[in-house]
């Protein structure tokens, strides 16, 4: 596990932290307040590290950001690669949408989607995220038309069903479902949403 050396203690031993453990502490503020809302005061009662440490670990508050989104899509998000390996089309939307179903009502995190949040910032400082967010986003949403094509491809879509199109509509309800997530909607009625969508989901 990394630490990291801070500055001497009094008996001349080095104080360490964790710093996944910090990492994870700063990804929960910038989940829970968003890039813009978190202060630096915040980041530090959180994870229990000084500002100098703090920037020498991870540099400025834009970096220790990215880092922690980093790690977001690492241990929350990994359903998505998964269910973009499904055998077929309709099984990659069943896992996407339950998987995000999953994520959401996961008790222990806080609620809603730490991208999703936090790609409706609109302060001149939060545009280097928003744009780092919104790559992030474009490239889930290429491998998504990739494989949607390739579904079209094998007869597992009908002919008439645009790739790009239904991959966007399929995006649209994962950010929604991100959205009413974070604004209190309870697990069933997102449960609801899923299985509305997945029956109107084309046949082959």
């Amino acid at each position: 596990m990394k630490k990291i050396a801070l500055c001497p203690a009094r008996m001349g031993r080095p104080r360490e932290f964790d710093v996944e453990r910090a990492l994870d502490a700063a990804m929960r503020v910038f989940w829970t307040k968003g890039y813009e809302g978190t202060t630096l005061t915040d980041l530090t009662d959180a994870t229990g590290v000084s500002r100098p440490s703090l920037y020498s670990a991870f540099g400025n508050k834009e970096a220790l950001f990215k880092k922690a989104l980093d790690r977001y899509a690492r241990e929350k998000l990994a359903f998505i690669d998964r269910a973009i390996e499904a055998p077929t089309a309709r099984e990659v939307a069943e896992d996407l949408l339950h998987g995000m179903l999953d994520r959401l009502a996961d008790e222990r995190d806080p609620k809603g989607c730490m991208g999703v949040i936090n790609s409706v910032a609109c302060g001149d400082e939060a545009e280097p995220i928003r744009a780092d967010i919104l790559a992030r986003t474009l490239a889930i949403k290429a491998a998504l038309i990739a494989r949607f094509e390739r579904a079209r491809e094998e007869g597992d879509l009908p002919e008439q069903v645009e790739p790009a199109a239904i991959t966007t509509y399929l995006m649209a309800i994962l950010q929604g479902m991100a959205l009413q997530s974070g604004n209190g909607a309870p697990t069933e009625e997102l449960g609801s949403l899923v299985t509305s969508s997945l029956a109107l989901w084309p046949k082959a």
